[in-house]
């Protein structure tokens, strides 16, 4: 299909499926429409017939940029997830954990660690985490919307700044050409410190954490929890205990499948990138782990941990046979939900990008400026990252729309703020990703956490853009400074805690009010 350089109606897909997701609350709806508002757009465009026009050109990227090895991901692991469950594994796991984990702050901070060690891949962590933690979350009535919350914002945001992650990988590829930095690896290593929107995201998890300061629609989520009435609203998936739940399953009856998910991850992720292989320029993990295949990875080490539940249950005769085959059906259907956000995202996405030339809009508005502005240069690349990422709901996208244009340009502008705008990129894309709800890891945050989409995406919104705001003054900063990082840092760190102070204490009078 040919593209079309749409200009500014580009952009208006995705803001057609936004606003409506947020006003009805019901997303597939809105991203069907989104995505039909597109491919009419693109069809008069292209002087065809608007209905056929519209409709074929809908499908056709809709088989296009379907993903299936993260469909089939997340179908396995929605298996997986269900058979412990039958096992009785998970019912296990809450009451040893519960032993151990000594209330709501313990609960949080043992998310946010998990999330924080699980670094190599964000589709990866939004899940597992979720299927850890949701049940001992669950036991100290903690909002699914803040663990859906914890998880988001400790897969893409710690996946940006950890060297050895899927994303270093994406983020090499985009800097391919280009003579700036000594290797791609350097150049990622040297964003990480100015990556203010990552760091502030972590900072402000622990935070909250620590202090309970909640505020807008996450404190009245916290609140509903508290009273149990957090899963009167339908979820993204079910947590349910399977009716047929074995009462003897051990701790380590999860233990051992989660686990071995986690081993056959990082083994698949290195034989897809060549550690085994013939070349030896990827004979060492770093190297592997950057010339991986995520999503196949994910496939292989789901459907090996699956194996591994088969072989502890069956022959022990924890669930028969017949059982865990229908379980395995079971769980798939759970993740149904979720899928189908995905397939509808990914089309969203491609209807931007390859039909409209998002890209093109948004190039056009970089280059559009001049010296002129260049103090700025860093906090306007950090907007119009967050705004593309947002729209299309894709951080690699950006990245690789952005990256080729940025470094080039800042280059020839003010080379000493080159790392601080690849940086400004970064970030931004990171935001927009982090919050977007047509984003897969917003959905698969809401999905491993079972909550409800919109919910975990309007009471994340708040603190997202609360910590956007803070890192875009920490990127004013560093262009008036020519790239001060203590200055910087600091600007950003006193304008999210100042933030949050001020919304927590505000919100508790209106509610004291009230």
């Amino acid at each position: 299909m040919e593209p079309f350089n749409a200009g500014w109606l580009s952009i208006v897909p995705p803001i057609v499926a936004i606003a409506l997701a947020l006003i009805t609350k019901e997303v597939l709806s809105s991203l069907v429409l989104g995505i039909l508002t597109g491919t009419l757009i693109y069809t008069i465009g292209m002087d065809g017939n608007v209905l056929m026009g519209t409709l074929e050109s809908a499908f056709t990227v809709m088989g296009n940029k379907v993903d299936f090895n993260i469909l089939i991901f997340c179908s396995l692991l929605g298996a997986l997830v269900y058979v412990v469950a039958m096992s009785g594994g998970t019912k296990a796991y809450g009451n040893w954990a519960v032993k151990r984990i000594k209330g709501r702050k313990s609960a949080l901070a043992a998310t946010t660690g998990l999330g924080a060690l699980i670094f190599i891949d964000d589709y990866f962590n939004c899940l597992t985490v979720g299927t850890v933690m949701r049940p001992i979350c669950d036991r100290y009535n903690i909002a699914r919307a803040k663990l859906a919350y914890i998880i988001d914002s400790t897969a893409a945001p710690v996946c940006i700044i950890a060297p050895v992650s899927s994303w270093a990988a994406a983020v090499g590829s985009s800097l391919q050409g280009s003579t700036a930095f000594e290797s791609d690896m350097a150049a990622f290593i040297a964003t990480i410190p100015w990556n203010f929107y990552a760091l502030l995201c972590l900072l402000l998890i622990v935070f909250i954490v620590v202090t309970d300061f909640d505020f807008g629609p996450m404190r009245k989520s916290e609140e509903r929890a508290a009273k149990g009435e957090q899963f009167t609203s339908t979820a993204a998936t079910s947590s349910a205990e399977p009716p047929n739940a074995n009462p003897h399953g051990t701790l380590w009856d999860m233990l051992v499948p989660i686990a071995s998910l986690i081993v056959f991850c990082v083994l698949a992720l290195m034989y897809s990138g060549g550690y085994w292989g013939a070349d030896p320029k990827y004979h060492t993990f770093a190297s592997a782990l950057g010339n991986s295949s995520a999503a196949p990875s994910l496939v292989w080490a789901s459907f090996g941990a699956v194996g591994i539940a088969f072989l502890m249950y069956v022959p022990r005769g924890l669930v028969p046979f017949t059982d865990f085959m229908s379980g395995l059906v079971e769980g798939m259907k759970l993740m149904l939900p979720a899928n189908i956000i995905l397939v509808l995202a990914w089309t969203l996405s491609g209807v931007c990008r390859d039909l409209l030339q998002t890209p093109l809009f948004v190039q056009s508005i970089v280059t559009s400026g001049g010296a002129e502005w260049s103090i700025f240069l860093p906090a306007v690349i950090f907007v119009i990252a967050a705004f593309l990422s947002f729209s299309t709901g894709t951080a690699w996208g950006t990245f690789g729309i952005l990256i080729p244009i940025v470094v080039p340009v800042v280059e020839a502008i003010d080379p000493g703020l080159t790392v601080v705008a690849l940086s400004a990129t970064l970030a931004g894309s990171v935001f927009g990703d982090h919050c977007s709800p047509i984003s897969d890891t917003t959905i698969l945050s809401s999905a491993g956490s079972g909550c409800n989409h919109i919910e975990h995406v309007s009471t994340q919104m708040p603190y997202s853009l609360t910590v956007a705001f803070s890192a875009c003054l920490g990127y004013v900063v560093a262009g008036l400074t020519g790239g001060n990082w203590i200055l910087s840092i600091t600007t950003a760190v006193v304008a999210l805690i100042g933030t949050v102070l001020l919304l927590h204490f505000w919100n508790s009078r209106r509610t004291a009010a009230t």
